[in-house]
């Protein structure tokens, strides 16, 4: 599929209610336990998801579309969230990306953004120069790839416990 605005849109809309959905009121076992070893939680990934709201991808568009002439933009700390959710409880972490989201979405659309938007450039800090759609379209699978990771760690919760089933259950064989 080739990227549309509107189509990105109703992904990046739906990601909170998906999580919120999956999360409210489970047991803290299924969100604070991770896939061992180094791995990240539902509740680390949460905390990713909402600092990606408050550093990364606003500012990132606020970038591209500003008339200043550097273009770069900051660094981001995919790890922030171990420090910024530290203390808190999963229902606050949920309400705050519900509420985050529901803010940059308004902001996103009162940008009103043309065709040429999309082709204007921001310099990444690995990767040089991006678009605003590509910056858009990145934003919206990385909700999917999280949404995906959050469903692949409960999932592995249950990983023995399935027993001889594990053959047809392809989400218990990665990572």
């Amino acid at each position: 599929m080739k990227f549309n605005l509107d189509k990105s849109i109703e992904i990046l809309e739906r990601t909170p209610t998906t999580i919120y959905s999956l999360l409210n009121n489970i047991s803290e076992d299924w969100v604070l336990l991770n896939e061992g070893n180094n791995s990240w939680s539902a509740f680390d990934v949460l905390g990713h998801l909402i600092h990606g709201e408050k550093t990364d991808w606003i500012p990132r568009v606020t970038t591209i579309l500003s008339n200043n002439s550097d273009k770069s933009f900051p660094p981001y700390d995919r790890l922030a969230q171990f420090k910024n959710s530290n203390g808190k409880k999963m229902d606050d972490l949920l309400k705050e990306f519900v509420q985050l989201r529901k803010e940059n979405m308004q902001y996103l659309k009162s940008k009103k953004i043309t065709p040429k938007d999309l082709e204007k450039k921001g310099v990444h800090t690995v990767f040089g120069e991006v678009t605003l759609a590509q910056l858009i379209a990145t934003w919206m699978v990385h909700d999917l790839n999280h949404i995906a990771q959050i469903t692949r760690i409960l999932a592995k919760q249950y990983k023995k416990e399935v027993g001889p089933w594990i053959e047809y259950l392809t989400i218990l064989k990665y990572k």
